[in-house]
């Protein structure tokens, strides 16, 4: 497995893949609202459906896990603390800005929005890991990995008004995970890939639940037949994603890492035209989606050094 995700076109194909699954959060999300008639502003039924699916994706890779060898999900005490506060970063605190900041903002702005959080980690990891520093040639792959997502959202609703509670929620959503990154390359060492993940989306999952259930009102969400598969997929899509992306954080660098993740608004943003009413693809988009290859290619190339 360590082979799988040391080894370059692995690396590159498994990284797409993850930021296509979190591309598809965008109009999964905003079509669950309206099927499940969540109202915009009840925080409350948002966190409880966001610890849910959390909850229920961070069981199911702890069974794969057991599955595969029962003893990964066996922890220390300290380790079970650190999995604690990834919980509470990664998945509590993280999907509370992310759930609630989305109901008020179109599935572009979302898509946008969310890439600061690509922006921050190759901030932070420049400033954390000397082997991980910014460079002419990594600037230069953000900046076209930027114009392609600004491309991408061009000419689309995309609304300059700013709010705490919509854009305000989305920026938080993409800083805390950037801290999420960093704190679970450094604190969680020793520590299998798919336990971290397992383990701080259980708990993260559980923190919204007890939070949020004993004051949920009444009807605040109505589940249909259609309401439980976009829920069984979102828990899915966050079990596969992060459990695949974490053991990438293990062996590769984060900042370049961080990279592959312009896909996801790109990603958004031609799901999101597809199933969205008002949102649709145009030539935008597709030169949007040059932009982040190109972009890509760029932060990835090391030329011919041994």
């Amino acid at each position: 497995m360590k082979g799988i995700f040391q080894n370059k076109w692995s690396v590159i194909g498994i990284a797409v893949f993850c930021s296509l699954l979190w591309g598809s959060a965008f109009p999964v999300l905003k079509v669950s609202y309206e099927e499940l008639q969540m109202s915009p502003d009840d925080i409350i039924a948002k966190i409880v459906f966001a610890g849910g699916r959390f909850f229920l994706a961070g069981l199911l890779v702890l069974l794969f896990t057991i599955i595969g060898n029962w003893k990964r999900i066996v922890v220390t005490r300290r380790q079970f603390f650190v999995l604690i506060i990834l919980g509470v970063v990664q998945t509590s605190l993280q999907y509370f800005f992310f759930y609630n900041g989305l109901a008020k903002v179109s599935g572009m702005q979302g898509a946008i929005l969310s890439s600061g959080g690509t922006f921050f980690t190759v901030i932070l990891a420049h400033f954390y890991y000397r082997s991980d520093r910014m460079s002419w040639r990594k600037a230069f792959g953000l900046t076209a990995g930027f114009l392609g997502i600004i491309v991408a959202n061009w000419g689309q609703e995309l609304k300059f008004s700013f709010q705490w509670d919509g854009e305000g929620y989305m920026i938080l959503s993409g800083l805390t995970a950037a801290i999420a990154t960093i704190m679970a390359k450094e604190l969680a060492t020793g520590i299998h890939p798919f336990t971290i993940t397992g383990w701080q989306l259980t708990l993260g999952g559980l923190i919204m639940l007890i939070i949020g259930l004993p004051t949920l009102k009444a009807g605040a969400i109505t589940f249909t037949p259609f309401g439980w598969g976009l829920f069984i997929y979102s828990a899915l899509l966050s079990a596969i994603a992060f459990a695949l992306w974490y053991s990438l954080l293990k062996y590769n660098n984060a900042g370049e890492l961080s990279m592959y993740k312009f896909i996801v608004p790109v990603s958004g943003v031609v799901m999101s035209a597809m199933f969205i009413p008002g949102e649709t693809v145009n030539s935008f988009t597709i030169v949007a989606i040059i932009l982040v290859a190109i972009g890509i290619i760029i932060v990835n190339y090391h030329g011919k050094k041994v």
